[in-house]
């Protein structure tokens, strides 16, 4: 074989190895060991730590409304855009064609042909709407950009998507949560065919703190500053709930989601409810677990059932459970429908809501954009809906967790061992 032609082969697969392998990698994660308990979420000092440590501060003066499934939240989406006289942001991982999507394209370039400032940022890999209904939004005003499209010089970055789901309008108005557009997330969770989800409405000055990270992709993807009041207008205070919208990006504060659950984790004092989608915790968050089931916590974590989108990702989770149910920590999978719910309540006061999942992947490669609610009026209400899904949940013992075959043991072993990728 020429010798032109052997380089030329070894070359292209020096690079293809390299750029693999470069998307593998998971960032900078540090977080390696469990947080003390040294405060409770009771205490001023929480409220101080998660100020200073997370940014942008806490701050007060919002109110949050709370969207359960389908039938209530893309209606209060839709009427918001529909009504939107200056400007509107939209930022989702997964938008795709279908009636929902059709809806919101509608809406979306009404309002940008009435002068509207319209701008979508959508991720290159989830999006997967129809080219010609793209361009028919274009046509009509809407700026749209697709997030980490593949290009030469940021191809060792591909594996980095941007899972925020984000829509703020006027900025004063913002939305965030667990829902995709698509008709997957219609109707009210009442049958396998649509997702059970949950998603926030916002005013308040937190609205600026969720635009602020719309602006910081937009610039990433357009090299644009969105920075005029009609997009950062002044915000008087709309209730009493104390809250932050805060981001993480690799390169930029990776580890900061995962440091939001440990801190959480590690200051509660009398419980912890968790609604995860997708959850695979590494050793840290397992030993956080672990040490506040020890401290008396309790711990319920509510996760997908048999209907479950990613089933790689439901037997990676079960690999590491045998040390939360020997604590004493309640797991249960919700048996109607796939369950896509984002949220943290500890101790009936502090809440976190939004696009994060707890794995690997949201805690390192994904960019994401949590809301955290001090409130415990708020808190109840997110109590209420998890007590409410658990009805429709079934609890794993640790007698059924260990009572599995050898055969379904080592699919969850080798699921675990490529979490990190799910």
């Amino acid at each position: 074989m020429n010798r032109y032609l052997v380089a030329g082969i070894a070359a292209i697969s020096t690079f293809v190895v390299v750029l693999v392998g470069f998307n593998l990698a998971l960032g900078n994660k540090q977080i390696d060991e469990s947080l003390a308990h040294r405060y409770a979420v009771a205490d001023a000092q929480f409220q101080r730590a998660m100020s200073s440590v997370l940014t942008p501060s806490l701050v007060a003066g919002n109110q949050v409304e709370t969207l359960i499934n389908g039938e209530q939240i893309f209606p209060a989406m839709l009427a918001a855009i529909r009504a939107a006289r200056e400007s509107i942001t939209l930022e989702t991982y997964i938008y795709w064609s279908g009636t929902i999507g059709e809806e919101f394209a509608v809406a979306l370039a009404e309002r940008a042909q009435a002068g509207v400032r319209v701008h979508v940022l959508l991720d290159w890999i989830g999006t997967e709407l129809d080219e010609a209904q793209l361009e028919r939004m274009r046509t009509q005003g809407v700026e749209i950009r697709r997030y980490n499209m593949p290009r030469w010089d940021t191809l060792a970055r591909l594996n980095n998507r941007t899972h925020r789901k984000l829509l703020v309008v006027d900025g004063r108005i913002g939305f965030t949560g667990g829902v995709g557009i698509a008709d997957v997330w219609r109707g009210d969770a009442h049958g396998p065919g649509h997702y059970r989800d949950t998603h926030f409405r916002l005013e308040g000055p937190a609205v600026a703190q969720m635009q602020s990270a719309f602006i910081d992709n937009w610039l990433q993807a357009t090299g644009a500053v969105l920075d005029s009041h009609l997009y950062l207008p002044e915000l008087a205070p709309a209730g009493s709930s104390v809250a932050q919208v805060f981001t993480s990006s690799p390169g930029g504060g990776s580890e900061s989601m995962q440091l939001m659950f440990l801190m959480s984790i590690a200051s509660a004092a009398e419980s912890i409810r968790l609604s995860a989608s997708y959850f695979v915790p590494d050793d840290a968050a397992v030993a956080a677990f672990v040490a506040a089931r020890r401290r008396g916590v309790h711990v319920q974590i509510l996760l997908p059932g048999p209907h479950m989108d990613m089933q790689l990702v439901r037997r990676a989770s079960r690999a590491h459970w045998e040390p939360l149910l020997e604590a004493g920590a309640e797991i249960y999978e919700y048996q109607p429908t796939m369950y896509h719910v984002k949220v943290m309540v500890v101790d009936e006061t502090w809440a976190s809501v939004g696009s994060s999942n707890f794995d690997s992947r949201s805690f390192s490669i994904n960019d994401e954009a949590n809301l955290n609610v001090y409130d415990e009026v708020f808190a109840a209400r997110q109590v209420q809906v998890f007590e409410d899904d658990l009805r429709h949940a079934k609890r794993v013992t640790l007698r059924q967790w260990r009572a599995r075959s050898a055969w379904d043991r080592t699919l969850d072993l080798a699921a675990s061992i490529l979490s990190s990728q799910l």
